[in-house]
């Protein structure tokens, strides 16, 4: 689910710390609500599951504009560096009543019950600049079609589609193509070529079939979703984010009380390493969790091709940490309000900031060799008894 308030709310203040489970005090446990989620991630907590964030619209940039930064943004930034939320949902001009999200945030409307038929486009797997522009001409038509045959729950939302026929196509394994085309995770004039393409046959794709059949044109062609579990099916990188962790800890329960661990080589980037790219190489969130500014400027240069918005989460170091405090905070903000304007969102996640995080980066090489092995938690070195190697 997805909660949002506009920044000049009366509540808007209550509303970023709503969220902060670390401060909350569980009573007869002497524990935070978030160590206490930690051991027990379904424990209950306020608004839990749900992403939130502040709406910032044109009167927020008249602030900016003349270097004035409203004390709610600085502590909006705050909390982000903090506990990763609220996140921050930028509507200017002729978008500023686009308010309404989906709960991974690239979809956006004015309109309330509204839909977008979402679908990706693996660039991973795309050898040539012809074969995209094909490959996103049928999958443009592909998404219309969509829109006249998926059925949709209840009388409201079929006619918002009828009306706005929100199209999201959206681009995955982004990292593979730049690791493999010999890039930093950064813009670059041949990105730009194909994002170009992208940009402009999805539209005219979309707008011919529509044409074809009699129906409204859509009011948005492009949206890129996070593509978690499809990118991993796909064997390639997650939407357009750079790869989380060439290697990882993944934690997890087992038989509903035991907490297990293993060693995990994230799949894309093993499948990329099999082609010869040397693991240091690859740039991971984690690493580029020291350079916020590259990964706000990446998102903010992809925005130009996409008329919804991007789901991409900046990895942060934990708080209280040297690159990630109080210290930071100025010029932090100060990165955020220099790319608002060119965004529609931004989310967050600082390490550690949530109970139950089930990753953790770790060595490649420690990783390769542990791979396959299940240990109990916090025992890095004792395999449990029946179950090594499994």
């Amino acid at each position: 689910m997805y909660g949002s308030l506009n920044w000049q709310h009366e509540d808007a203040q209550d509303f970023l710390k709503i969220k902060n489970w670390h401060y909350s005090k569980v009573p007869g446990t002497g524990l935070s609500l978030a160590e206490v989620k930690r051991n027990n991630f379904n424990y209950p907590a306020p608004l839990d599951m749900m992403n939130i964030s502040l709406n910032y619209d044109d009167e927020f940039l008249k602030e900016v504009s003349n270097d004035r930064m409203p004390d709610i943004f600085m502590e909006n930034c705050k909390q982000a560096m903090m506990t990763g939320e609220p996140g921050f949902s930028f509507n200017f001009g002729d978008k500023q009543d686009e308010t309404l999200r989906n709960a991974c945030t690239e979809i956006t409307s004015s309109d309330d019950s509204d839909v977008c038929n979402l679908g990706s486009i693996n660039m991973g797997r795309i050898e040539n600049i012809k074969e995209f522009k094909d490959v996103v001409n049928v999958a443009s038509k592909f998404l219309v079609c969509g829109t006249i045959r998926a059925h949709l729950p209840y009388t409201k939302v079929e006619e918002v589609r009828q009306k706005n026929r929100r199209l999201g196509l959206g681009l995955m394994g982004m990292h593979e193509w730049l690791l493999k085309s010999g890039y930093k995770y950064e813009m670059n004039d041949e990105l730009k070529k194909w994002l170009k393409i992208y940009r402009d046959e999805s539209e005219k794709a979309a707008n011919e079939h529509c044409d074809r059949f009699f129906l409204s044109r859509p009011k948005g062609y492009r949206a890129i979703a996070p593509t978690g579990s499809i990118s991993i099916l796909a064997g390639t990188t997650s939407g357009v984010e750079p790869i989380y962790a060439v290697a990882y800890k993944r934690r997890y329960l087992q038989e509903g009380t035991k907490w297990k661990h293993q060693f995990v080589v994230d799949g894309a980037a093993q499948n990329l390493i099999d082609q010869g790219i040397k693991h240091t190489n690859i740039e991971s969130a984690i690493d580029l969790a020291a350079d916020p500014e590259r990964r706000i400027k990446f998102q903010y240069e992809l925005q130009k091709y996409v008329d919804h918005a991007i789901s991409s989460t900046l990895n942060l170091p934990t708080y209280g940490t040297e690159l990630n405090n109080e210290g930071t905070l100025e010029k932090f903000s100060k990165i955020v309000s220099k790319y608002a304007h060119g965004l529609r969102g931004l989310t967050l996640y600082p390490e550690g900031s949530r109970g139950g995080q089930p990753i953790t980066a770790c060595d490649y090489e420690e990783a390769h060799s542990k791979r396959g092995v299940i240990y109990e938690d916090n025992s890095d070195e004792q395999c449990m008894t029946g179950i090594c190697g499994i």
